[in-house]
């Protein structure tokens, strides 16, 4: 199965010991389902890493990148509830990227997550997502399922009047994700396909790393009124 839809929304965060049960009852028993429930969101994954930073990545698939700006999501956004605004007053070293999902390959969501984020060079776009086209191809390595990239949107991304995220120069980059149904699958193809200086003509890699999935939500799955 490719992605959900052609949106999405990724958050990861680092969360103090001392917040982190409360931190993570938070996003079980209520901000994924608020979340799934706005209409044009389709599904919800939580990760943990397993060698990564931040700690915790939150994956939104929605029908396209518009649900992400429109009335719904941003009534949302503008009234958060009292647990949200304790919480998210928490994150630490918070990355937010609004992204549309330009290649999504194969099928089926792995129990692995490897992840690498890129930073296209100006004028080197079109290239940059040929390559990764060729490359993200999971029939080519035992354990990978599906592979996928995503394109955020520097202007819908970046910080929300709740949220403070750490950097605003990363707003347009780009994220290869990798599912995966071994860890050791995801990190390999990460060496295999990203290390050294293989892309470096066309863009920058910025950073990269391996999460565990937690738990998903489906639309479907939520009850119904």
């Amino acid at each position: 199965m490719l992605l959900a839809g052609q949106g999405m929304l990724l958050t990861s965060m680092d969360i103090d010991a001392s917040d982190e049960a409360d931190f993570n009852r938070w996003y079980d028993r209520e901000h994924l389902e608020e979340r799934v429930a706005i209409d044009g969101f389709l599904e919800a994954r939580r990760y943990v890493a397993h060698d990564a930073n931040p700690k915790y990545l939150c994956l939104y698939s929605t029908v396209d990148i518009e649900v992400l700006d429109s009335p719904a999501y941003r009534a949302k956004l503008a009234n958060p509830t009292d647990w949200s605004i304790k919480t998210m007053a928490r994150f630490r070293n918070m990355i937010r990227a609004v992204a549309r999902v330009s290649i999504s390959r194969g099928q089926g969501r792995g129990a692995a997550l490897g992840i690498v984020r890129l930073r296209a060079h100006p004028g080197n776009e079109d290239e940059l997502r040929a390559v990764l086209r060729e490359r993200l191809d999971p029939a080519e390595r035992d354990g990978i399922i599906s592979t996928h990239l995503i394109e955020s949107d520097p202007a819908l991304s970046g910080s929300t009047s709740a949220i403070p995220v750490e950097e605003s120069a990363g707003a347009g980059d780009w994220f290869v994700l990798i599912d995966a149904t071994r860890m050791e699958a995801a990190t390999a193809t990460i060496a295999a396909q990203f290390a050294g200086y293989s892309l470096s003509a066309l863009g920058t890699q910025v950073s990269c790393g391996s999460y565990r999935l937690m738990w998903d939500l489906a639309k479907s799955e939520l009850p119904r009124l």
